[in-house]
């Protein structure tokens, strides 16, 4: 059984997608948490940091991390904290977990509300944004159209590229921007992430995003680094990744991704859809901000949709996982070959300097479109995610058939994920985890 070293990490890493802190689960179903020391009248929520040892005479948010004290009496000596009290902690207003064992469905489980406010219940059909877990799933579909002869993976992007075309300069004149490139973060373009839309407000095309054109909120893509030589997180680049699919193919990218993707794997409750028409937006969770409130318009609008726009759920991402870690094998290649998985999951760049999976004694490595393990977990990939009011991760054994998807409606969703992913590693037997420790938000709200 995996031991959980409770509240003693001090590991300070930075996320890819936002900058989120560690919690470490004590059961499942509840959170093992023991408070020797007497309390005065206030406490913080468990956070694995310093102030979990202090105590306050009033109410108010705690000085080291933000985070809003909560009534002594909530954590008592001894007692188990169920997973629906810290998600009252941090304001979340539903979770949905689907563990995968044995390159099978193990178990899904859901909790809380649709909603902060609502009383509709979670279900393992409740759509959530994904965030950033997007970009593996569209690398998926832009890896077929390579095996299929509509795309190359280290030719100059310019040259297919019809309804945009990247602005060559001092950085690209001897190396170029590639698909390789783009999908392992190496392919020196500017941009991190983006914000999304809010509902009702204008939304730009691809192309006024890629040139940073009103409506667009975010500055024009670029290259700003001489392609090849460094790692930098880029969603900036997957958007070019997303334009060349659109090209080559002259289909939209949600109608090219269920052809391609989401037919072949059965994953019916999934859509890069943007916006989510009224179809499927009664099964869609709303986003929610840290203190609890939901977000104006339910969500964002993400026309940047192989960076941040799917939405989907635990359940059709653990199919995913699933299908690449067959494909590896060689049992299911429903979407790409063996040997094009394989490349997929190889390193392309030996560290990277975000981390999704490890720690700062484990390094992430980069393949393409999914974070690696480092030397010690070879096998392992996955992802995490962030959009407004939803995050996602997505962890997963190549070797093992082993990993989980955790989805909620709230930006605390990885601070609590972190410890439940502890704690099924320990009641699953993944010999290889290592837990991940990531900083407390230094600003969150109270």
């Amino acid at each position: 059984m995996h031991k959980s070293n409770l509240l003693t990490r001090r590991s300070f890493v930075v996320l890819a997608a936002s900058l989120v802190p560690a919690y470490k689960l004590g059961s499942l179903s509840s959170f093992g948490l023991t408070r020797n020391q007497p309390a005065i009248t206030y406490i913080c929520p468990p956070c694995g940091l310093n102030c979990d040892t202090r105590e306050f005479d009033k109410p108010g948010t705690c000085p080291v991390c933000g985070m809003t004290l909560i009534d002594k009496q909530e954590i008592k000596p001894g007692q188990q904290v169920s997973i629906e009290k810290f998600m009252e902690f941090y304001k979340i207003p539903g979770l949905s977990l689907a563990i995968i064992d044995n390159f099978k469905i193990a178990a899904t489980k859901t909790y809380g509300v649709t909603e902060a406010g609502g009383n509709t219940p979670v279900t393992a059909r409740t759509l959530f944004q994904a965030g950033s877990v997007s970009k593996p799933v569209a690398t998926l579909g832009a890896l077929h159209l390579v095996e299929r002869g509509k795309l190359l993976l280290d030719e100059d992007v310019n040259r297919k590229l019809k309804s945009w075309i990247l602005p060559e300069n001092e950085f690209t004149k001897e190396q170029k921007v590639t698909l390789r490139r783009i999908m392992s973060h190496s392919a020196g373009t500017t941009l991190h992430g983006f914000p999304g839309y809010a509902v009702g407000s204008p939304v730009p095309t691809l192309v006024q995003v890629l040139n940073g054109e009103k409506p667009a909120n975010n500055a024009p893509v670029r290259v700003d680094i001489v392609p090849g030589t460094k790692w930098r997180y880029s969603g900036g680049g997957v958007l070019i990744e997303q334009q060349l699919m659109i090209d080559v193919t002259g289909r939209s990218f949600p109608e090219l991704m269920h052809k391609i993707v989401f037919d072949k794997l059965g994953m019916k409750d999934s859509t890069f859809e943007q916006p989510l028409p009224v179809s499927r937006a009664s099964s869609a969770a709303s986003g929610n901000t840290w203190n609890g409130k939901v977000v104006p318009g339910k969500w964002h609008i993400y026309p940047e949709m192989a960076a941040a726009g799917l939405w989907t759920t635990p359940t059709d991402l653990a199919r995913f996982a699933i299908e690449v870690t067959l494909s590896k094998q060689g049992k299911s290649n429903r979407v790409l070959s063996q040997n094009m998985t394989r490349e997929m999951l190889k390193p392309q760049m030996p560290r990277v300097e975000e981390i999704a999976l490890g720690n700062m004694e484990h390094r992430d490595r980069m393949g393409l479109g999914f974070f690696l393990g480092d030397e010690t977990r070879p096998d392992l990939f996955g992802h995490i995610g962030d959009d407004e009011g939803f995050q996602a991760m997505l962890m997963m054994y190549g070797d093992s058939g082993q990993g989980a998807v955790i989805m909620g409606n709230s930006p605390s969703v990885i601070r609590l994920g972190d410890t439940i992913l502890d704690r099924v590693a320990g009641e699953y037997g993944w010999k290889e985890y290592v837990s991940s420790h990531r900083p407390h938000a230094s600003n969150l709200p109270s």
